[in-house]
């Protein structure tokens, strides 16, 4: 009894000064067993929480989804219009039909070559033919050197243009085969892309929020909605920069989410987040909670205290005895600059520039 009798003495206050409509108040500090947490605002996560989106551009003509359902994994969720993917599709089969037909032996360009290289192996055989009884001819004197010589050359023309039909032939033939494996695949490519028009759900889970209805145009790339894990969720915390470095895998955090802050969820923190994030110049830490979560509701805002240390036998103030850049206000109207330890909600933990023997004040609104 009288441990709660000087503990209402030491926090209520002593002085009332009522002039400007404030209450001023007298405390001391004290020395007592105190956990030192970060604070860190946040909100509720869904796990493999992740966009659908639109890998074409086009009407959504089809959209069987609405927010609060739950999808199973390549369940068809939107179709979209895309009319040029479906024409390169029908293009790509012809051009695929054709390309078959151009490596047929029958084709056009290789039934000529083939035509135009036997014309050529019989011309040879008769040059040939030529060029050895001509030879017989020289060595009997009958025929002139230079009737000779044209002979052997004429033999010599068609040689060479035996080989270049045989390698244009070749050629044809090669190019044909080319011609077919890019077009195969060029309706494999247009088959994948005039899938893109039904847009399957990757990942089971819950539909969070739907971001475009029916009828909306809608580009590559855009979010058609949110889907995440609707049984487990995690509190995504929001941790100053200056308290990162804090913070450790498995600490242990208490949530309270803002719908019902009278309840809290013991958690663990089990991922720190590298990134920076400029605009609220803080880092993000993951939680996941060891207690049954209730509330279910993906956005949730909530705050949450990782504890980092237990201490004992600090010496602390309340925290509204705490002003801007660490300034105390003594009894008697004078400032004074201290140096901080931890700072919790309700406590803040002095390193120096007081003692128990100080007192302290504070004014609050009426």
């Amino acid at each position: 009894m009288k441990d709660s009798i000087k503990t209402i003495l030491l926090f209520t206050s002593l002085i009332l000064v009522s002039s400007c409509g404030k209450i001023t108040t007298e405390t001391k500090p004290i020395r007592k067993d105190v956990t030192e947490t970060v604070f860190a605002s946040g909100v509720l996560v869904p796990e493999d929480q992740y966009n659908l989106t639109s890998l074409s551009d086009g009407y959504i003509k089809k959209l069987d989804i609405e927010e609060g359902d739950i999808v199973t994994e390549n369940q068809l969720l939107a179709i979209v219009d895309n009319e040029q993917s479906i024409i390169s599709a029908k293009s790509s089969v012809d051009l695929l039909t054709i390309a078959m037909a151009n490596t047929n032996p029958n084709a056009p360009a290789l039934k000529q070559a083939e035509i135009n290289l036997e014309l050529a192996k019989q011309k040879l055989i008769q040059d040939q033919k030529q060029a050895d009884r001509y030879k017989k001819l020289y060595e009997l004197n009958s025929v002139s050197k230079l009737e000779y010589e044209d002979i052997v050359l004429n033999l010599n023309n068609s040689k060479t243009n035996l080989l270049s039909l045989q390698e244009n032939y070749k050629l044809l033939k090669q190019q044909a085969d080319q011609q077919l494996i890019i077009q195969k695949s060029q309706k494999e490519a247009d088959n994948v892309s005039e899938n893109y028009n039904e847009i399957k759900a990757i990942v089971g889970g819950k539909v969070y929020e739907l971001k475009k209805e029916l009828g909306d145009y809608i580009k590559k790339g855009d979010v058609i909605a949110l889907i995440g894990n609707p049984e487990k969720l995690y509190a995504l915390l929001s941790v100053d920069e200056t308290n990162i470095s804090k913070v450790k895998l498995l600490q242990q955090a208490i949530i309270q989410l803002n719908p019902e802050l009278s309840k809290t969820y013991k958690g663990r923190v089990t991922e720190i987040y590298p990134a920076f994030d400029v605009q609220t110049q803080s880092f993000y830490c993951k939680i996941e909670f060891e207690d049954t979560l209730k509330f279910k509701i993906s956005g949730t805002q909530l705050q949450g205290n990782i504890i980092i240390e237990n201490k004992s036998n600090a010496l602390v103030i309340p925290r509204n005895y705490l002003g801007y850049g660490n300034k105390v206000k003594l009894k008697g109207g004078d400032e004074i600059t201290v140096e901080t330890g931890f700072i919790s909600n309700d406590w803040v933990e002095i390193v120096n520039g007081l003692d128990e023997t100080t007192i302290i004040i504070a004014d609050k609104i009426k």
